[in-house]
């Protein structure tokens, strides 16, 4: 069974740093794109970054630059490191795995969640 466990969130001030990780297990690890979502309340769901198996990484506008993502795919993990937070960075963060552009009845998966708040 494909299981996605995020950490790493917390209580954070403005400027501050936090990583996240995401252990996935129930998978090839390397066969599957990761991203990380994050959902503000009353707001969409927004991907925040994404990791193709076989391509480099890429970031929504209002992160790129502060939020770097990588991927150890020895420990099936997938990281998001987190600088010069801001308050609207405060959200949920998702982690997500996608199989479907390897074979496309693998669907996707979801982690539980990891809240993130910046604040004074």
């Amino acid at each position: 069974q494909v299981q996605l466990v995020e950490s790493g969130g917390g209580l954070v001030q403005p400027g501050g740093s936090l990583r996240l990780s995401c252990v996935a297990s129930g998978l090839v690890f390397s066969l599957w794109d990761m991203a990380w979502y994050r959902q503000a309340p009353g707001k969409q769901r927004e991907l925040v970054a994404n990791s193709p198996t076989g391509d480099s990484p890429n970031y929504a506008d209002s992160v790129k630059g502060r939020f770097t993502i990588s991927r150890d795919n020895a420990e099936n993990t997938v990281y998001l490191q987190m600088n010069s937070l801001k308050s609207d960075d405060s959200a949920v963060y998702y982690c997500n795995a996608d199989g479907r552009s390897k074979v496309a009845t693998w669907g996707d998966f979801w982690g539980q969640g990891t809240q993130v708040t910046v604040s004074s």
